[in-house]
């Protein structure tokens, strides 16, 4: 599948490859009426216990029963937060989503805190912070977060406007949320008043049901998608939300069927746009809301048609999943490129059951390997997303008799995606991207590339920082975590890549035979950077170090190039043409033509708590500035345990 026999060489020519695959996998396996005449009506396909089945609730609950009644008891007494018209007008004023984000996101978290203790216990203590908690979301205009509500109003304004209800991530999640809430607790709100839940089903139907069959216009439904139209996590995330409502809340079978194969049209387009090879291009902390959403998705169509709607044998479902356990390098930390998180990416739970769908026993071992590492206490949980904690307790028992276990394939190739993933047995592991710098999530990174040693960081891709209004917008690459030049690539005649979809690599060659991988990256410049082709060839040594050689041809001299390297620890320039860096408990030497390159170190202090997170208060640039240009020269660096 991604690990290629020995001797085979893939070669991309620099024709533009496009994903977009029409396969339509869920189309083809059935229509309008099939899904009619398949469907699980009157939420019968629900295998959990009834809300007054106190024994089935323990017994699913088991282990984790007095941990959710906790939680439920630190939010008994929580003070709502009123989301003011101003936190939402911030994002228009200043960028920040967080000021609109912090309160919504707490009082989402505490009313599904308060629903799984009150599942959990049944005894009714929870109920009327339920029902504040409800209420409360039924009073406001929007689900809707600030940063995305100028996508999807006419106005292109950040202050929500109830006569224009759109479906987004959070509104999705609330919406599913709120539907199972609905489901589970809507007898007990009767009990207290009948307007309570008559109020929530109404809100459902007007805020989420009626706008999915009634527009087309929402970008991630994708429903006009084209080679060139990216389709990333929101379209599964989105649509999983949607089907998770309709399937809880609608009992008319004609609209219900007519309203799930409009989502299987939606989702068709996401796996269109995926890969054969299954990479995730938004990288391993995006895959359990992009392919892990695709398989809630998925799970939930094969329960609510009787297994008439399962693609789960199709090889790029399987190839999408095992993605992220062969994505992950050791000691928490996962090939993150673009923007993406250099620790973390998917739930144990999630993990092992995707891995149980496919029969990909790589995947339950590495469920296994993350349970035992840092789910053990916090496992259940999976915050506003009850259907994922409800499936979390419900495979619980048979995640915990596998055996732990992680990848460790000494090559991984993603031969489309053109992702390469290289260990030897002297403890080194590397990663690199060729590509297109219009990705979703995209930095202007082809051609850049990760190297560990010991599981420990030595060159790194810092990834991004807390999302603002900037992130996402036309000054995007004007952050510089998103520029090349802070990335491990060079500026060539004093010019970083730009982006967009012409911008991209060509010429891919991956031989496993020699532990090689070459791209030119030539056309990842503007015309600007006058490069006729700019061939960069990594080889890492069965037992030793990388090498990278960079062979390039100029159309002319402008300014002298400069190849940076991004680091974790800290170089030390040893003496002309070597530096030192410290990681894994050894010191690793990097070797370069000292006559070629002038050696200056950028410390670069981080202030972002995201970045934070994953690398500290610091990391360095190490800058390789060449002493003059040439029209035609050779590059070679050299990577190796002191």
């Amino acid at each position: 599948m991604h690990k290629i026999q020995i001797l085979l060489i893939f070669l991309f020519s620099s024709i533009f490859v496009t994903a977009h695959e029409y396969r339509n996998l869920l189309q083809n396996e059935a229509g309008l009426s099939d899904i009619k005449n398949s469907l699980v009506m009157d939420q019968e396909w629900i295998s959990y216990p009834d809300y007054y089945d106190r024994a089935g609730w323990d017994a699913l609950t088991g282990s984790f029963k007095d941990d959710m009644i906790k939680k439920g008891e630190e939010a008994i007494d929580y003070e709502w937060k009123v989301v003011k018209a101003t936190d939402y007008i911030e994002y228009e004023r200043s960028g920040s989503r967080d000021i609109m984000q912090d309160p919504f996101g707490s009082n989402n978290t505490a009313l599904s805190n308060l629903v799984y203790a009150e599942l959990a216990e049944g005894k009714g203590r929870f109920i009327d912070q339920i029902i504040n908690g409800v209420w409360l979301s039924c009073e406001m205009s929007s689900w809707v977060l600030s940063a995305h509500l100028p996508s999807y109003h006419s106005s292109g304004r950040s202050l929500a406007d109830p006569d224009e209800q759109v479906i987004d991530l959070t509104a999705g999640d609330l919406g599913s949320l709120l539907s199972w809430t609905w489901y589970y607790l809507k007898d007990e709100f009767d009990k207290v008043n009948p307007v309570i839940a008559k109020r929530l089903r109404r809100e459902l139907q007007n805020r989420i049901l009626d706008p999915y069959m009634e527009r087309s216009d929402f970008w991630w439904q994708a429903f006009d998608a084209t080679p060139e139209t990216m389709v990333n996590n929101w379209n599964p995330w989105c649509n999983f939300n949607v089907l998770s409502c309709y399937l809880l809340l609608e009992n008319d079978r004609n609209k219900l069927a007519e309203a799930v194969h409009r989502t299987m049209v939606s989702v068709d387009k996401f796996i269109n746009y995926t890969n054969s090879d299954g990479a995730c291009e938004e990288g391993p902390s995006y895959w359990g809301h992009a392919a892990g959403k695709m398989y809630d998705y998925l799970q939930l169509l094969n329960d609510a048609t009787r297994g008439k709607v399962n693609i789960f044998d199709k090889p790029i479902i399987k190839n999408m999943g095992e993605y992220i356990s062969k994505s992950y390098i050791g000691n928490g930390w996962v090939v993150n490129f673009a923007d993406a998180s250099a620790r973390g990416g998917g739930s144990s739970g999630l993990i092992y059951r995707y891995g149980e769908a496919v029969n990909s026993l790589e995947m339950k071992k590495f469920a296994s390997y993350l349970y035992e590492r840092n789910d053990k206490m916090t496992y259940y949980n999976s915050g506003r997303d009850i259907y994922r904690t409800l499936e979390n307790l419900n495979s619980h028992n048979d995640l915990i008799k596998i055996k732990p276990g992680i990848s460790q394939e000494s090559f991984v190739w993603y031969p489309e995606t053109e992702f390469c993933y290289m260990r030897n047995e002297a403890g080194f592991f590397f990663a690199a991207k060729g590509g297109y710098n219009a990705e979703s999530h995209n930095h202007n990174d082809v051609g850049s590339f990760l190297l560990y040693y010991n599981q420990s960081p030595v060159f790194i891709d810092i990834g991004v920082g807390t999302y603002t209004r900037q992130t996402f917008s036309s000054e995007r690459y004007s952050i510089w975590t998103m520029q090349s030049n802070y990335h491990n690539l060079p500026m060539i005649n004093g010019k970083p890549q730009k982006n967009g979809a012409s911008y991209r690599s060509k010429n891919i060659r991956f031989d496993e035979s020699e532990s090689r991988f070459s791209l030119d990256i030539s056309e990842a410049y503007q015309k600007d950077a006058e490069v006729d082709s700019w061939e960069r060839t990594f080889i890492l040594q069965p037992k030793g170090g990388l090498i990278i050689e960079d062979n390039f041809r100029l159309k002319e001299i402008n300014e002298l190039n400069q190849v940076n390297f991004m680091t974790l620890p800290k170089p030390e320039i040893s003496s002309p043409g070597t530096i030192i860096l410290k990681a894994g408990g050894q010191e690793i030497q990097l070797l370069y033509n000292s006559r070629q390159f002038q050696a200056e170190v950028e410390t670069i202090p981080l202030t972002d708590a995201r970045l934070s997170r994953s690398w500290g208060d610091t990391v360095y640039r190490l800058k390789l500035l060449a002493r003059e240009n040439e029209l035609k020269g050779n590059y070679k660096f050299s990577f190796k345990v002191q």
